[in-house]
């Protein structure tokens, strides 16, 4: 949800403020790590490869795509996406431990590329990488005014950065973690953060979920973390779709970003709807699904989703994909606008 302006204010600071903190650090080795990234953009004209005509998907109209590409040996990965109010100002992370911020731009409604990206490795309490404690796949990232939120999947471990403190150069440190969470499984732990602002349902709560950590139920266990009522829940896994990303609409309904690999199904990519007044502890949640393709378009490994509304009303998702540093997988940036909103 993009419409809390802590968070305009938290991705301002990134984007403005954070090169001048820097300027002022220029002699120190974490400044030197920060590093301008050129990054290439090629239109995506039809989402629908068959039929150009062809934008609407459920609940979803095609807007524009991007396929992105960069000589930036750490470019890729892309895992998790927030933007700003105006879906302009964006800060994202890689799964290899890398923040990304910078902007994308527009020519009308349509975007046409990134301009003024930086990036920079995660840094833990002592300054040192978070690579360098074996803190791997940073999936999910969720914001909080000047306070962002990265999900480590395969240690199951959310790290807590003040941008107040450094911009990308701030330090992490370790959130406590709810029962149960430190046993989700390997490689199918958290993938997915959303903080609640003030104003919904469960304001001050973290929202995290898990790509495949299942109960006994076959469901999906999910947490609660902080705010007015702590504690797990789970969302009802169905048609073999794990869980890749999540983000909270303005009107307060939870939006689950899936996928789906099988050799007999084959690829699929869904998002489905959900109140968050039903996120409730021990609760079994579930939603209509409102969009689903396959790679019968132009969709990848797609792992992170944000949301923003423009001046003219339009609730706008924008969505990214995570190449996995592989040659046959693309860095896709999509936007759809919600119908109906």
């Amino acid at each position: 949800m993009t419409t809390d302006i802590s968070r305009r204010r938290f991705l301002g600071s990134a984007a403005v403020v954070l090169p001048a903190c820097m300027a002022g650090l220029g002699a120190t080795p974490a400044a030197a790590q920060t590093a301008a990234v050129e990054v290439k953009a090629r239109p995506i004209e039809s989402f629908d490869p068959r039929d150009p005509t062809h934008i609407r998907y459920g609940a979803l109209e095609f807007r524009s795509g991007l396929i992105l590409t960069s000589s930036f040996r750490g470019f890729g990965g892309l895992s998790g996406l927030r933007l700003d109010k105006k879906g302009e100002q964006f800060i994202a992370i890689s799964d290899k431990g890398s923040w990304f911020t910078g902007r994308i731009a527009y020519r009308g409604k349509r975007m046409a590329g990134l301009a003024d990206v930086k990036s920079a490795p995660m840094l833990d309490s002592d300054g040192k990488k978070v690579t360098a404690r074996s803190w791997f796949d940073s999936e999910s990232l969720a914001l909080d005014g000047s306070t962002a939120y990265v999900g480590f999947e395969r240690v199951n471990q959310i790290v807590r950065f003040d941008f107040s403190k450094g911009g990308i150069r701030s330090r992490g440190e370790v959130v406590p973690l709810p029962p149960g969470m430190s046993e989700l499984p390997f490689n199918k732990g958290l993938e997915a953060l959303v903080f609640v602002p003030k104003g919904q349902p469960l304001a001050g709560s973290l929202i995290a979920i898990s790509e495949r950590g299942l109960d006994p139920s076959g469901n999906i266990l999910s947490f609660l973390i902080g705010g007015p009522s702590p504690g797990p829940f789970t969302v009802r896994r169905t048609d073999n779709f794990d869980i890749s990303d999540a983000v909270l609409l303005p009107s307060g309904d939870l939006l689950l970003l899936e996928r789906k690999f099988s050799l007999l199904e084959g690829v699929g990519i869904r998002i489905r709807r959900i109140p968050v007044k039903s996120v409730v502890p021990d609760a079994v949640i579930d939603g209509p699904t409102i969009f689903e393709v396959d790679l019968g378009y132009e969709v990848d490994n797609m792992e992170g989703i944000d949301a923003h509304v423009t001046d003219k009303g339009e609730t706008v998702l924008t969505m990214v994909s995570d190449d996995n540093f592989s040659m046959i997988q693309r860095t896709l940036l999509l936007q759809f606008t919600l119908v109906g909103e």
